[in-house]
């Protein structure tokens, strides 16, 4: 017989399952980001298509991403184990990974991006939510923020590793690297889960009990869809599409203004978010979003606007600051409002949403801004993709100030009615 286990509410947040399962995901996202950013320069040399064919190598991939987190939401919300999903999808994206040197064309390069986009979609939806099922509901921007850390040091370290490997030691050699991240992430998330099925858990073992029962899932979740999700949803489709442009195009970007290393950009990137990253958890587990959201707009508009101009390598680190400052400071904040917005059994689709909305605008920022690129020059389509920047400010702003004016309104009515039942 199992015992009924209460909720990690103690305020440990370093748990064992929380830093396997972080370093699990910091693996599966370097396996992504070791090749997203080279891909488009190694498509070019070798295949030497147009601007747009090169966008689909990203594209097309968070697009097969989107579709996976679709179903596998579905089937975890009707299925007794997650588990599998999960391992299913590391197994999968580390087998498309191998394959990858061995395309012989575009088409076939194509078909194994999407087979990764199915495989890495379906574990980031399982894993996310299984680390929100083990934090304190008291430290859930903190705990994000530093689980966000695992995809924020992927995402700026694994293009520069990517990019300095490819070009010392081939693609062949960077894909064997990424297929070991991939391949390594699997037992590191079996030590968080537990290999057996189910297992009699002791009462003091909370957190470990939570990603249990997060992996069997939960009966009852809510057949309603939040609308509130969709602000949150929208601000990260606009902050992802200048992050698309960046892994798209920046190596060729710095092809072009002949600047050398031009991956050191995401190095500082990622020295900025690391720094923000903490701060900037605490800040909305103790104001809120709303202390947060715009001025990561302000400082992430500054770093495109600078990355635009840059042609000395002190303007491109000063970019790379600004840029991660901000985007460091919204990403986690999206995310861990979306899961305050939504009770733990829902929260495999929101963080479904939550990566849905990050592929989908990554995916039409290498598309667009490719397009873009294509009419005018890399500088320009930065230069225009900071706009999304100022759009997300302004929506922002208007949709809360909106959402509080109709909430005092409701509660002004609210008090009127109490008022009239008391005198009556």
């Amino acid at each position: 017989m199992e015992v009924q286990q209460p909720e990690n509410s103690a305020g440990k947040l370093w748990t064992k399952a929380f830093i396997t399962l972080t370093i699990s995901y910091l693996l599966l996202f370097l396996c992504l980001q070791m090749l997203l950013s080279p891909f488009p320069t190694y498509v070019k040399d070798k295949f030497n298509p147009s601007d747009f064919t090169v966008s689909l190598v990203i594209s097309v991939f968070a697009f097969s991403a989107i579709a996976a987190r679709f179903i596998t939401a579905f089937l975890m919300k009707r299925l007794n184990r997650n588990l599998p999903i999960m391992y299913a999808g590391l197994l999968l994206a580390a087998v498309a990974t191998a394959l990858y040197p061995f395309a012989d064309s575009v088409a076939v390069l194509l078909v194994l991006r999407v087979l990764f986009g199915i495989g890495f979609g379906a574990a980031s939806t399982v894993m996310p939510t299984l680390v929100a099922e083990i934090i304190p509901k008291s430290r859930m921007g903190e705990g994000i923020g530093y689980f966000g850390m695992s995809t924020t040091l992927a995402m700026s370290v694994g293009p520069i590793i990517g990019l300095a490997v490819l070009g010392d030691f081939g693609f062949e050699t960077l894909a064997l690297m990424g297929t070991l991240a991939a391949v390594v992430s699997i037992p590191l998330a079996l030590l968080s889960t537990g290999s057996g099925p189910k297992r009699t858990v002791p009462a003091q073992a909370a957190p470990e009990r939570a990603v249990i029962r997060a992996a069997e899932g939960e009966p009852g979740r809510s057949k309603r869809f939040n609308a509130l999700l969709l602000l949150p949803c929208g601000l990260n489709v606009l902050l992802s599409i200048t992050y698309g442009g960046l892994l798209s195009f920046l190596a060729l970007y710095g092809q072009e203004r002949n600047i050398a290393h031009i991956s050191l950009f995401f190095l500082f990137n990622a020295l900025a978010a690391f720094i923000v990253r903490p701060f900037s958890g605490k800040l909305f587990d103790a104001k809120g979003h709303i202390a947060v959201i715009v001025p990561g707009a302000v400082f992430s508009f500054i770093g495109l606007i600078l990355i635009s101009y840059t042609e000395s390598l002190p303007l491109l680190i000063l970019s790379g600051l600004f840029y991660g400052v901000g985007y460091g400071a919204i990403q986690p904040t999206l995310q861990a409002w979306m899961l305050q917005m939504t009770p733990p059994k829902d929260h495999g689709t929101a963080n479904g949403l939550y990566y849905n909305a990050l592929d989908l605008g990554v995916a039409i920022g290498s598309m667009l801004l490719g397009i873009i690129a294509s009419a005018t020059s890399y500088g320009s389509m930065y230069r225009i993709s900071s706009l999304a920047m100022v759009l997300l400010a302004i929506l922002y702003i208007v949709t809360v100030a909106a959402m509080a004016k109709s909430n005092k309104k409701t509660a002004l009515a609210q008090s009127e009615a109490r008022t009239k039942e008391l005198s009556a």
